[in-house]
């Protein structure tokens, strides 16, 4: 007889108040935001403003896509597995699902590039055609990214998992290293850079690891969460907002304003500095939710979720009172003293625009948690319209797309936290149920 949701959790042990594994997950990705900053701050260094503006579109590009439309998969593979796994069953016909996915979206972002590369390398890259290049390369690499993240988390090989998020980044900075001290100015190098180093990672790892594609039932699409299209809508609709300011700078900058694409990307980079380890918090964010939303326990749900947004704002208030008092000295220090266009009430504004899209993000993972993934999307779509409608009514470059963040962000919180109070006066729908009868273990199995 199939176990359902809440015997599951009703049976797990009770001390460790963390989801199993959040320690070796936050760790390693822990080390990825420090490595990630070491890496843009060195590069930077070693590019000057307009020249680390091209490196800055590419990162803002891959990174846009790879949270986008590959997070997604992997929550969804990490969420299969973990349920087959708990019912003694193999996984390997979900990891084939949804590698055929993951290729999909890869070979489509792939002939969209290929189709707009002429506008890409000269409006974007200058002409860098090896950015180019690294773009094409990191959006597949990316894919398998996610994919093997999502295989790991649901097998509960943390240790694994946590040691390939950081040697991602750990790997892509000592390349930086090498490269600044060869010499190299171009961006183009510092750009394969992160393209290719995401294979090298899960070579790495994978060839340590052992009985990872067992058999198992065949998995239907379903298995794969009938949500996942407002899953992958809402993380687009995310990463878009949070990412579009740089290629918005870019748009809007007139000639002989190509080098404050640069300084922008790296006041982004000292503001987000909280954001980038509140990646560590979101690893761990969702699945504690689900677990106490899927068990009925709506109250230490809500208790959870107001600490939650305590410490998050918190951490907001103190990164933005930062922000607006030293951000232009932190940033030469981690650029270099060319990284001086920026002053103070730009950086304030970024990070008071990341505290708020930290705050947001918590309030969406939330969403998700009770199965509110539709509404989760909404909430981005109102942030994305707010920003573009305070950008197009401003006038100045930076401060129109500073404004414009702020305010998305702030109305992003306002429309997550009425939708989440609404979602929550109706509970978390019994959606795992018929997924778990599907894979009852009387099933006959099938070969990988």
């Amino acid at each position: 007889m199939p176990l359902r949701p809440r015997s599951l959790l009703d049976r797990a042990p009770g001390g460790n108040p963390l989801p199993e594994g959040t320690l070796a997950v936050g760790a390693g990705l822990l080390v990825l935001g420090v490595t990630a900053y070491g890496f843009l701050s060195l590069s930077g260094q070693a590019l000057g403003p307009e020249r680390y503006s091209h490196l800055s579109l590419l990162w803002t590009l891959v990174f846009f896509a790879a949270p986008g439309f590959f997070f997604p998969i992997e929550q969804e593979v990490s969420r299969a597995l973990s349920a087959r796994r708990a019912l003694g069953l193999g996984g390997a016909p979900v990891v084939r699902r949804a590698a055929l996915l993951g290729g999909v979206f890869a070979c489509g972002l792939v002939l969209l590039c290929l189709l707009l590369g002429r506008a890409i390398i000269d409006e974007l890259f200058d002409g860098d055609v090896l950015l180019f290049a690294s773009l094409l390369i990191g959006l597949p690499a990316y894919a398998a990214f996610h994919l093997t993240r999502g295989m790991l988390s649901g097998l509960g090989r943390f240790s694994a998992y946590g040691t390939l998020v950081a040697l991602d980044g750990v790997l892509r900075l000592v390349g930086a290293v090498v490269l600044l001290v060869i010499g190299f100015k171009t961006a183009g190098p510092y750009g394969l850079l992160i393209g290719v180093v995401p294979f090298v990672a899960i070579t790495a790892v994978l060839a340590r690891e052992r009985d990872l594609l067992e058999p198992g039932p065949q998995a239907p699409w379903t298995e794969l969460s009938g949500a996942l299209g407002w899953l992958i809508l809402g993380a687009v609709l995310a990463q878009g907002f949070v990412n579009v300011p740089v290629p918005l700078v870019k748009l809007l900058s007139e000639e002989g304003q190509e080098a404050i694409v640069g300084q922008f990307q790296a006041g982004l980079i000292v503001a987000r500095v909280p954001l980038f380890l509140f990646q560590a918090i979101q690893a761990a964010l969702l699945p504690k939710l689900a677990g106490l939303a899927a068990a009925g326990r709506f109250t230490d749900f809500r208790t959870g979720l107001k600490r939650l947004v305590l410490v998050v704002a918190a951490i907001g208030v103190v990164a933005t009172i930062g922000g607006f008092a030293v951000g232009p000295l932190v940033l030469r220090l981690a650029f270099g003293a060319s990284f001086n266009q920026l002053d103070r009430m730009d950086i304030g504004l970024m990070a008071l625009a990341s505290a708020a899209f930290m705050l947001s993000s918590a309030l969406s993972q939330a969403l998700i948690a009770l199965g509110a993934h539709a509404k989760s999307a909404l909430g981005w779509v109102a942030a994305i319209a707010v920003l573009a409608v305070v950008t197009a009514l401003g006038d100045e470059l930076l401060l129109r797309v500073e404004l414009g963040l702020v305010a998305g962000s702030f109305v992003s919180v306002l429309a997550m936290g009425l939708l989440l109070e609404l979602a929550m006066r109706k509970g978390v729908p019994p959606t795992i149920e018929p997924v778990l009868d599907a894979l009852a273990p009387d099933h006959e199995p099938l070969e990988p």
